[in-house]
């Protein structure tokens, strides 16, 4: 009997902290897709962002600690194991070198990443690798930039559990909003205030136990 095709998704990111919307984000798409194995990726020096506050390590194992037990959830770390950009094609086709032809490659994005894509290291290559799944907020802006409504008229999906074969289409996933994001706990934790149910108790305990994120002369519990 042949065995199905695998369903691999992958969400990238410098996680700087990870933080329950990137968690509950994922865990959405992953049952909403069937995802076998949803690998979220930590960037090691992501060339369209700011380089992390903390080092790679830290973030990896805030990351690990936070989908322990918790799957498909998984952590890929191959992006901190480069000494140069953290491409994401780079990525997608080094991971689809190692699945079978038949098996499904999904790349989740934000729907600000999205409508960045052409300014993104050969972008139109992309789809040759994966689906894109693009993670929209019912508080986004839904106006596509230019640059892309070409490529949505021909490789748009309307209902993600359509998509068809390896890769090369692209789909929409509303999103349970969430008003939290990895700068606003950065700031909290810089002037001491507490971040408990913003991140994983685990990763908390992370951040406390090596003092990350924090301000100089800021001390205490979060």
């Amino acid at each position: 009997m042949t065995a199905l095709p695998r369903r691999i998704g992958m969400l990238g990111g410098t996680f700087d902290p990870v933080h329950i919307g990137h968690l509950r984000g994922a865990l959405e798409v992953a049952e909403l897709l069937e995802l076998d194995e949803l690998r979220l990726t930590p960037s090691a020096r992501p060339p369209h962002r700011d380089m992390p506050s903390v080092t790679a390590e830290d973030r990896l194992a805030m990351v690990q600690s936070a989908v322990a037990g918790v799957s498909p959830l998984t952590v890929d770390d191959r992006e901190l194991k480069r000494d140069k950009p953290s491409y994401t094609l780079d990525t997608l086709e080094s991971m689809r070198a190692e699945l079978a032809p038949r098996d499904q490659l999904f790349l989740l994005l934000g729907w600000d990443a999205f409508c960045g894509l052409p300014t993104w290291h050969r972008w139109e290559e992309l789809l040759e690798h994966c689906h894109i799944v693009v993670l929209q907020r019912p508080d986004a802006d839904s106006e596509s930039p230019d640059a892309m409504r070409n490529l949505l008229a021909a490789r748009a999906v309307s209902d993600p559990k359509a998509l068809k074969g390896p890769c090369g289409q692209i789909t929409f996933v509303w999103q349970t909003p969430l008003s939290v994001s990895a700068t606003q706990i950065r700031q909290l934790l810089a002037s001491g205030k507490s971040v408990r149910f913003l991140v994983p108790d685990a990763v908390l305990a992370y951040i406390d136990a090596r003092g990350l994120y924090r301000a100089p002369n800021t001390d205490g519990s979060s």
